[in-house]
């Protein structure tokens, strides 16, 4: 990039942070601004207002769509890369090797992403190498007992606008109540990142609340998600907060989806607003895994109008276009919630489209999880989140691993 070019940014291509003109260095994150990269394959989501023009005429939606990220196919075309570290510091001179010692981090101290040796300072720059690290959203790990989440930016988005909750309780009875919930921001709203946090927050507050009190999980469950949609919606009311590179954007509601799981007495409860789902996955791999929801989106509309195939559907442009979400501009809202009582241990695999999208099938999912998940939720999800940057990272990935384990025989349950 020339001088002139340099001059020209807005806005840093790392962080989105705006420019001084003359500027060589992005002062936020250290973004070396003489090399620029080839411009992400992210594209915001945008509402359908129009079928395609060359499509065959479909039958109306009973409610207004908007359409998912456009996904890579899993065949890894996309092309698998390195995920993207920010640019050194400008302000740190190139260590001596013959005369640096980069100082140990301490115990419980963060460690440089890049180096994996250097301890990184109150300006999130490593005191080794210089790189500033990522922005805490852009991958986050929480194990918690016998759940545990992964979640992460991909390698295609500037930031990451999935999140997730997790916790356990007491029922009554003094068993055990355990809860994962994940929610996906849409893209095509403004301030998707908060929408999910808000989203995420409200319903594990909420089931905090119910669960302990002797509320029927899947009622609960119910519940949970209208307080969620309550708080997303509570968003639209305050006033803006979109960044300068999302002035150009819809200023439509914030919106997101969510789909959650709760193990509780005996009972495995799911439940969910859009196409973000939860799978069965048994430890006795010989028997058959599941997918536990159905997606609110135009292809499996498409699939349960008997119109097109489940294969012809999802290979459409169309497929991801979403037909319910939590949002001030939803057209209705109409949780999902399904009650199951396994009668086998396995666990349960909670995540939004960044995975499905390269694990679609519960059979392809099932492969993928390795066989210990149950005794390693927190290491299941990390690899699961890997099979869906090795195969592109086209979309922000969210995964929670929540084992169910079944009480032995004659064993009592609040729910039986």
């Amino acid at each position: 990039m020339t001088m002139s070019q340099t001059h020209q940014l807005a806005a840093c291509p790392g962080c989105e942070e705006p420019l001084e003109t003359g500027d060589l260095f992005c002062g936020a994150c250290g973004y070396d601004l003489s090399a620029v990269p080839e411009p992400p394959l992210d594209h915001p989501t945008i509402e359908m207002t129009s079928p395609v023009a060359a499509a065959p005429p479909q039958p109306q939606l009973p409610h207004p769509v908007r359409t998912d990220e456009p996904h890579a196919a899993p065949d890894g075309t996309g092309g698998a890369a390195e995920y993207p570290l920010p640019a050194p510091d400008p302000r740190a001179a190139e260590p001596d090797p013959d005369t640096h010692v980069a100082r140990p981090p301490a115990p419980g101290a963060k460690v440089c992403v890049a180096c994996r040796a250097g301890r990184v300072d109150d300006d999130g720059y490593c005191e080794n190498c210089g790189h500033a690290q990522p922005r805490e959203r852009d991958h986050m790990e929480q194990e918690l007992g016998a759940v545990s989440a992964v979640s992460d930016r991909g390698l295609r988005h500037h930031r990451n606008e999935d999140s997730f909750a997790l916790s356990s309780t007491a029922l009554p009875d003094g068993s055990p109540a355990v809860v994962a919930v994940v929610c996906d921001g849409v893209s095509s709203a403004t301030r998707p990142d908060e929408a999910s946090e808000a989203a995420a927050a409200a319903a594990n507050e909420a089931l905090l609340v119910s669960l302990p009190q002797g509320t029927h999980p899947q009622q609960a469950m119910h519940d949970a998600i209208l307080v969620a949609a309550e708080a997303v919606n509570s968003l639209a009311q305050q006033p803006g907060q979109a960044l300068a590179h999302d002035q150009h954007r819809q200023q439509n509601a914030p919106a997101c989806t969510l789909v959650a799981a709760i193990s509780a007495g005996g009972l495995l409860v799911v439940g969910w607003i859009g196409d973000s789902r939860a799978y069965w996955v048994p430890d006795d791999r010989t028997t058959a895994p599941a997918r536990l929801t159905e997606d609110d989106s135009w292809a499996a509309q498409m699939v349960a109008a008997g119109l097109m195939s489940e294969a012809d559907a999802y290979a459409d442009e169309r497929a991801h276009a979403i037909t319910g979400w939590l949002g001030a501009d939803a057209y209705e809202l109409d949780p999902h919630t399904a009650s199951f009582k396994p009668d086998r241990s396995g666990v349960v695999v909670v995540c939004t489209d960044g995975l499905w999208n390269y694990a679609e099938a519960a059979e392809e999912l099932a492969r993928v999880i390795p066989p210990d998940a149950a005794e390693r939720p927190l290491h299941s999800a990390q690899v699961l989140v890997g099979h869906a940057l090795d195969g592109g990272g086209h979309d922000n990935v969210t995964v929670a691993v929540l084992p169910f384990a079944v009480a032995e025989q004659g064993a009592g349950s609040a729910y039986n």
